[in-house]
C-alpha cells in the first residue's frame, strides 16, 4: 500500500480513538486541555496536560505531574510522579525521569549519538534523570548520561557527562561548581560536613556528597 495512503487510513478514525482515551483519564482524575494529543492511557491521576502537548501511545506518566503547552514525550518514555515539565520540551524515547523531577522550559534531550535521516539505530540511547533533579531553561542534555538525585542543572548547560547527586552544574560543558541541597540553597562543607539554612545535614564520603 502507498506509505501516505496507509497513514491516511490508521488515522481516519483517529478522533473517535482520542476521544476514548480522553474519557478513560478523566474518569481517573487526569485533566487535558481540549487542545492537547494523548494517545497514552498510561497517566496517572491528578497529572495535567496543558494546550498543544502531544503524547504518544506506550509514554508512561506518573501522577499529580505538570505537562505544560507544546511538551512532546514520545512512547518509549517514562516520567515519574509529581513531575513537572516545563513549555517547548521533548522527551524522546529513552528518556527515563524519576520522581519530583523539574525540567526547565526548551530543555533539549537527545538519544543518538550519530544520528542520520532515515537510518534508525536498534535500540536507542537511554537518559536517566534521577530524583529531584532540576535542569534549568535551554540546557541540552547529550544521551547517555545520568543526572543524579536533586543535582541542578544551570541554565544553557550543555551536559556531556554524569552529573553527581547534589551537584551544581552549569556552562558549556557542564562542570561542578558546586553542591545544592534539596531545597536548592547552596551547600558549603567543612572538613567534609555541610549544614544548610533548611537544617538538613550533608557529608562527603569518598567525594560524593550523602545525607
Amino acid at each position: 500500500m502507498n506509505p501516505i495512503k496507509e497513514l491516511q487510513r490508521k488515522y481516519q478514525d483517529y478522533d473517535k480513538h482520542l476521544a476514548r482515551i480522553r474519557e478513560k483519564l478523566e474518569k481517573k482524575g487526569v485533566f487535558i486541555h481540549p487542545n492537547a494529543i494523548v494517545e497514552s492511557e498510561n497517566i496517572g491521576e491528578g497529572t495535567r496536560i496543558w494546550a498543544f502537548a502531544h503524547i504518544l501511545p506506550g509514554a508512561k506518566i506518573g501522577k499529580s505531574c505538570n505537562i505544560c503547552d507544546h511538551v512532546f514525550i514520545e512512547s518509549d518514555v517514562i516520567v515519574g510522579d509529581n513531575v513537572t515539565i516545563k513549555s517547548g520540551v521533548q522527551l524522546w524515547e529513552g528518556v527515563r525521569i524519576e520522581n519530583n523531577v523539574f525540567i526547565g522550559p526548551n530543555t533539549t534531550f537527545t538519544n543518538d549519538l550519530r544520528p542520520r535521516s532515515k537510518v534508525y539505530p536498534p535500540e536507542f540511547i537511554k537518559t536517566h534523570v534521577k530524583e529531584g533533579a532540576s535542569i534549568g531553561a535551554n540546557a541540552t542534555i547529550v544521551c547517555g548520561v545520568t543526572i543524579g538525585k536533586w543535582a541542578m542543572i544551570g541554565a544553557g548547560a550543555v551536559v556531556t557527562k554524569d552529573v553527581p547527586d547534589y551537584a551544581l552544574v552549569y556552562g558549556v560543558p557542564a562542570k561542578i561548581k558546586g553542591y545544592v541541597c534539596e531545597c536548592g540553597r547552596d551547600l558549603h562543607f567543612e572538613e567534609d560536613t555541610a549544614v544548610c539554612e533548611c537544617g538538613k545535614r550533608y557529608k562527603k564520603v569518598n567525594g560524593k556528597v550523602c545525607v
